[in-house]
């Protein structure tokens, strides 16, 4: 009666022979690609590093006014950027400035490649329901998977360091802008559309002057929420040498150090609330405008 109690599996010694054989052909994978594809990601791993060294050499009363800013243009809206500048302060003046600007950087550089990868792949899902049936079921693998198990092979690949951080981060956080903006094309409104094709319009002119104005509220809750997932990843991340407020926090669960651990995770929260003010407002007023210039 033993089949009741015990699972039937495969035999051990083939499943360990298979385990050997993925893991041997990775390797070989590695040894033998390895080099070239950590060359491919140079120009981003000076991209990120000039960003940092901007956001942390730059004098903090200059940073502070930029970050200002930018978010008065984004939103136009005062409350936002007083909110903005008094939770900086508040981070400097817990001397967790210089960890922050580094994850400000991260996180800045994670966001422009997911929306410049993730914007593209979700028109495709929209226009062609084929690439809808191959990226649905990769998506639903990358936002289900453990995000420690994206850390394996971004390691075995890339090593430690900046960018294999960066790659971690942008693969965990970038399903949402994906299926977002799919989402979004998807939900607009057909009557529209056929009007847009009654007045000639290509479809290139579809997308850009009726579509994407349309479907931009749901865009950027997608771009929303890729920032609030990067921002979690950032805790994980520091495990394989990113830098920023994730190592306090990883240093305070080694350590048990509570109050290290709590100040850098509600830094983190700040930031995040900051950039998901400052994002919807942007959003809001972006597609205001758009709506006033395409009537």
């Amino acid at each position: 009666m033993d089949w009741l109690t015990t699972f039937p599996h495969m035999e051990t010694s083939k499943l360990s022979a298979l385990k050997r054989a993925i893991d041997a052909g990775f390797r070989d994978f590695t040894r033998t690609y390895g080099s070239g594809i950590e060359s491919f990601f140079d120009p981003l791993q000076y991209f990120l590093v000039q960003s940092e060294r901007f956001l942390t050499q730059t004098p903090w009363p200059i940073v502070l006014l930029g970050i200002a800013a930018i978010a008065w243009v984004a939103s136009r809206n005062w409350k936002i950027v007083a909110g903005t500048v008094i939770t900086l302060l508040i981070i400097g003046y817990f001397d967790m400035w210089t960890d922050t600007m580094k994850t400000v950087s991260m996180i800045l550089v994670c966001t422009i490649l997911a929306i410049t990868v993730g914007i593209p792949l979700g028109i495709l899902m929209a226009k062609a329901n084929w690439a809808q049936r191959i990226m649905n079921p990769i998506l639903d693998v990358m936002q289900t998977m453990p995000s420690f198990v994206y850390l394996i092979p971004v390691v075995m690949l890339l090593g430690i360091g900046k960018v294999p951080g960066l790659m971690a981060v942008v693969v965990y956080a970038i399903p949402p802008i994906i299926r977002l903006t799919n989402l979004g094309i998807r939900m607009v409104d057909p009557d529209m559309i056929e009007a847009a094709d009654a007045f000639g319009s290509s479809g290139w002119q579809r997308l850009r002057n009726v579509q994407m104005p349309l479907a931009l509220p749901t865009i950027m809750a997608g771009i929303n929420q890729t920032i609030m997932m990067a921002l979690a990843m950032v805790v994980i991340a520091s495990m394989i040498g990113v830098q920023g407020l994730g190592q306090p926090v990883l240093k305070a669960i080694n350590n048990q150090y509570f109050t290290l651990g709590v100040f850098n995770g509600l830094a983190i929260v700040g930031i995040a609330i900051i950039f998901d003010r400052v994002s919807q407002a942007y959003g809001k007023r972006l597609q205001r405008h758009l709506e006033v210039v395409h009537g």
